[in-house]
């Protein structure tokens, strides 16, 4: 999608540039949903992925959204917050021509061969096949608007430009209109984010666009026929309470489809890997560690069931571990890795993206501890369940204490524990076997470990104050026996 400070695309030189040579050129035109069709198409029968960058869906949703854009439906996408329904639309333009022919000059992408509006229907009749082309990029025939209240008709549809009549045109003249976000978008795709929060009345303005394909505007005798596909996200209406889908535009949709969470825990990881701007380096077994810890908040009796768990919470979470990392680096000199002591500290300030059940006020941040450590448990067994680490407990059995903080290098780290028997194999479970072993790796490895062992109650955990301290084991009951 473009960006206001993007650099506008620049058409080839060789592409036609005037009506007479694009009909020379065989240009057939054809509507915006058979163009997607077509290309779609093209895209299955090549296993070339039609949605780059969508992750967890491949099952799922985007079966659904193959076969609503091969039937040529409009589609809502519903689904609670993060779950990338406006990354999938954006996705859509993927699937338009890299490049369109229009009529020079028009504010509604004119087809230089059937134009609709009265200044394309005025510029062919007086040029002829010298009617001048412009091309535009398929980024620049994507709309998207944010429903929110103050959203009026004219934002959508168009308004009189009073500046048109200023300059002498009588009100009856059609080419006085100004155009809304809709009609701009003609012959490309319209997005419509957080549909129910658009007001009724102004909803109600796009039952012509889905249904009869055209626009009116306040008492002009104006049709103009449209050629859009357009797409809506909402999230579910029991959450929102903002407002609804009226009906008959609800049945004016093709499809609805619903969207989810990923469902596998490796898609989470992926997720995660791909969205998160890191400033250093995030282990493989600690992005895990952040899934975990967002499947177990979403999964929560704790938690608003309504409301959902965005995947900003755990993007935001793995950024703020890349930034605990590099503030550490700073102060040690080494390589910025994060490292499993990192997360409590980056769990109060998640608070504000998790909606609470009202009677859980006042333990929001006891909650999401208590669910981080669930989650490093749970990647602790995941990964070294099987593994012998006896090397490492008779080592704090014997007197070892192990420091660990936001400010403890990682050569502090390891030398404190010294020279371990099997720590490749505690390295190569976490994070694979072809991995490049450096020591904030090593040591974020071994510090899920000590964390993992404190956790499963084989050793024990103290606060000193700047940090926490790995010491002599805790025997369990089953232990003594």
């Amino acid at each position: 999608m473009s960006t206001p400070n993007a650099v506008r695309p620049i058409p080839p030189a060789d592409l036609p540039a005037t009506l007479g040579e694009l009909r020379a050129s065989g240009y057939a035109p054809r509507s915006v949903k058979a163009e997607i069709r077509a290309n779609l198409l093209a895209r299955l029968s090549s296993g070339e992925s039609a949605f780059p960058g969508i992750v967890g869906f491949e099952d799922t949703v985007l079966p659904q959204v193959e076969r609503a854009l091969l039937a040529g439906h409009d589609f809502v996408l519903l689904g609670e917050r993060g779950q990338g329904k406006t990354r999938l639309i954006r996705t859509l333009i993927g699937l338009l021509d890299e490049w369109m022919p229009v009529v020079a000059g028009s504010e509604v992408h004119d087809d230089p061969m059937a134009p609709v509006s009265a200044y394309g229907i005025r510029c062919a009749d007086e040029c002829g096949d010298d009617l001048p082309i412009a091309w535009v990029h398929r980024s620049e025939r994507y709309g998207e608007k944010l429903a929110t209240p103050d959203t009026s008709v004219g934002d959508l549809i168009g308004d009189v430009d009073p500046v048109k009549v200023a300059e002498g045109r009588t009100l009856g003249d059609p080419e006085t209109v100004h155009f809304g976000l809709v009609p701009r978008t003609n012959r490309g795709i319209f997005a419509i984010n957080e549909l129910p929060d658009l007001a009724e009345r102004i909803q109600v303005a796009l039952l012509n666009v889905l249904e009869e394909r055209d626009i009116q505007v306040r008492g002009y005798t104006l049709r103009l026929p449209l050629d859009l596909l357009v797409v809506a996200s909402a999230n579910p209406e029991d959450y929102t309470n903002r407002g609804r889908i009226i009906t008959p535009l609800k049945d004016r949709f093709g499809a609805e489809i619903t969207t989810h969470y990923p469902l596998d825990l490796d898609h989470e990881v992926d997720l995660i890997a791909q969205e998160a701007d890191l400033v250093a380096e995030v282990p493989r077994h600690l992005l895990e560690v952040v899934a975990r810890f967002t499947r177990q908040v979403r999964e929560s009796n704790a938690i608003d069931p309504r409301s959902g768990v965005s995947a900003r919470f755990s993007i935001a979470c793995a950024e703020s571990l890349a930034g605990g990392a590099l503030r550490r680096a700073a102060v040690s000199g080494e390589d910025a890795v994060a490292r499993v002591g990192d997360l409590p500290a980056v769990v109060s300030t998640l608070r504000g993206k998790v909606e609470f059940e009202v009677s859980e006020e006042g333990r929001e941040a006891e909650i999401l501890e208590h669910l981080a450590r669930r989650a490093v448990a749970e990647s602790f067994r995941a990964h070294l369940g099987g593994i012998d680490l006896s090397a490492l407990i008779e080592r704090i059995d014997e007197g070892t204490v192990v420091e660990s903080g936001d400010l403890v290098s990682a050569r502090s780290l390891l030398d404190a524990i010294g020279p371990i028997e099997g720590m490749s194999r505690i390295v190569t479970a976490l994070e694979g076997p072809d991995t490049d072993v450096t020591p904030g790796l090593s040591a974020a490895c071994l510090e899920l470990t000590l964390e993992g062992l404190w956790l499963t109650r084989r050793i024990a955990k103290d606060d000193t104050g700047d940090g926490v301290a790995y010491g002599t084991a805790r025997r369990t009951e089953d232990d003594d026996e």
